[in-house]
């Protein structure tokens, strides 16, 4: 008879073999007896974990110096007051940091095994490795992105327009985040919009763990060696670079264009964006050591919708559509009379009551087609024929709507000139006629991954194609047309516009080209290199040649509208 908690084991005596007692801990007290618990296993891997496992290990000494370089070259050519060179040259350097963050972790992910593990979780629910997954197919579209991003910040280099420019960098954003992320289904273009301030957050204990890390890797030398030498080597230029300044008048005045303003307010200014372009530098070297996987990320299906409960909505819709277009034909093809005579408005009245309203048709004409391309039933031959059918004539007929509003806003241009407002909205007008395009060849073929992907894209060739027809100088150009035939101008606005309206305005005749071109002259103080831009460069040319001073008794003009 044993007592609790003592096991017999067998064993050899001098006697033979014995049972000898093995003294195990027994139950407490009052509680009954149990084996000890197995290990738990490890659940899951979260969302993140999954889609976003981040890189391993630190950040590698020659990343470190390359962001830091580019924060540096940032901080001191960004110019925050007009657009200009600076610009170009800290995207330029912001790129090749980034690239080099691209080759640094390639040639790590190729020289370094990878270990084998044992899934504890279901296959689905394991962190799959892509360092190279950015959601686009393949490096390709990822130097697309970036080319794009470079292009909308050199705008700055050669317009002179800030609106345009501010319109620019809010791409570049969208360009640029797409570049390190990738994303090609509309969830995951969005998601990757957003990652850039949780990579910041997440990129600094990689950091931090990289500038602790004092051993030589790659080329043998450390992060701390490399930092330092960064800083002796801006000693040195900064040293030699003065005594020359102060040996030379014109070597001088090269030197005041490269450095920084060395006040009190300017040396807060330079930290602060030293700061801000270094936290988002490191967050973007982050994204691109180890990108998150977005290919997933899609809406799931949709229960088909029955068939008349989308058919008869579209039906109805074509009909509209096709009413509005035919009173459209009518104006374009001679009876235009006709119907301004009933509707009781002149010309610049009906365009000017139209055009915003068919913006909204053709905005709101695109949500109905994506809807229904995704709730339409398409498993028989009979249902695929209805969505080409329907969903192909609204497309086709909204192209109409979309040449109306075209029509009309140039209708209102003639009338009441040209200004910003009705330039951008013509060419988003025109992008979205370019949209419907898109869609019908998508709706024809069944298959939109693509789409999303190029709606971004044709968004950013359309800004780069305003900015390639110069927009101020285009509105110059039109109102002063406009003057010399109808001699109606509103002085006061196209004062307003940049220098690139400065040849435009030129060929107005005196007393009215003075008081056009006096604020622009007024507005236009000499640039440093950094804020070297073409359009301001070449104002000051033209108008080195012409008066600008005129008395405000001197400028007659009528308003625009």
């Amino acid at each position: 008879m044993t007592s609790p908690g003592i096991t017999p084991v067998p064993a050899t005596g001098p006697t033979g073999p014995q049972v000898l007692p093995t003294v195990r801990p027994g139950p407490a007290a009052g509680q009954p007896e149990s084996w000890p618990a197995a290990p738990a296993l490890p659940g899951p891997p979260s969302l993140i974990e999954r889609r976003w496992p981040g890189p391993s290990g630190s950040a590698r000494p020659l990343v470190l110096a390359a962001l830091t370089a580019a924060a540096v070259v940032g901080a001191v050519t960004l110019t925050m007051v007009r657009p200009g060179l600076g610009w170009l040259v800290a995207a330029l350097a912001a790129t090749a940091a980034l690239v080099t963050a691209a080759v640094q972790t390639a040639a790590a992910t190729a020289t370094t095994p990878q270990p084998t593990t044992v899934a504890l979780a279901p296959p689905a629910a394991v962190a799959t490795a892509s360092p190279g997954a950015t959601g686009a197919p393949g490096r390709a579209a990822q130097v697309a992105w970036a080319a794009a991003t470079i292009a909308l910040v050199a705008v700055g280099t050669v317009r002179a327009a800030g609106w345009l420019f501010t319109l620019c960098l809010v791409a570049a954003a969208v360009t640029g985040t797409l570049a390190v992320t990738g994303g090609r289904s509309p969830l995951g273009m969005l998601v990757a919009a957003t990652l850039q301030p949780a990579a910041t957050v997440r990129a600094l204990p990689w950091a931090v763990r990289g500038l602790r890390d004092t051993r030589p890797t790659g080329a043998g030398i450390g992060v701390g060696r490399i930092l330092s030498s960064l800083a002796i080597s801006a000693g040195l230029l900064t040293l030699f670079g003065l005594l020359f300044a102060s040996a030379d008048a014109v070597f001088a005045d090269l030197v005041t264009g490269l450095l920084p303003d060395i006040s009190p307010g300017g040396v807060v200014g330079w930290l602060v964006r030293l700061v801000l372009i270094g936290a988002g530098l490191v967050g973007a070297a982050y994204l691109v050591s180890r990108p998150p996987d977005l290919e997933g990320l899609r809406p799931g299906p949709s229960r088909p919708a029955h068939r008349l409960e989308w058919t008869l909505p579209l039906v109805l819709l074509d009909t509209l559509f096709a009413a509005f277009v035919l009173v459209q034909l009518t104006v374009f093809f001679g009876g235009a009379g006709h119907v301004l005579r009933t509707a009781g408005l002149t010309y610049a009245q009906y365009a000017r009551g139209g055009f915003w309203q068919l913006l909204a048709v053709t905005a709101l004409t695109l949500l109905v087609i994506a809807v229904a391309a995704r709730r339409a039933p398409k498993a028989t031959r009979a249902d695929r024929l209805l969505v080409r059918t329907l969903l192909g004539t609204l497309a086709a007929l909204s192209l109409v709507v979309v040449a109306s509003a075209l029509y009309r806003m140039q209708v209102y241009a003639d009338a009441y000139g040209a200004t910003r407002l009705r330039l951008f909205v013509t060419t988003v007008e025109l992008w979205l006629g370019l949209l419907f395009v898109l869609v019908g060849v998508a709706v024809v073929r069944l298959r939109a991954a693509w789409l999303p992907r190029l709606v971004v894209g044709t968004a950013v060739l359309a800004l780069l194609g305003l900015a390639l027809v110069n927009p101020d100088r285009l509105i110059a150009d039109r109102n002063v047309d406009r003057y010399l035939r109808t001699g109606r101008l509103d002085v006061s606005y196209v004062s307003g516009l940049s220098a690139d309206a400065v040849p435009a305005l030129a060929r107005l005749p005196e007393p009215m080209r003075a008081c056009a071109l006096g604020q622009i002259a007024a507005e236009l103080p000499r640039d440093g290199l950094w804020g070297a831009n073409l359009g301001r460069q070449r104002a000051r040319r033209d108008l080195a040649t012409m008066p600008t001073t005129a008395e405000l008794t001197d400028c007659p003009g009528t308003r625009l509208w």
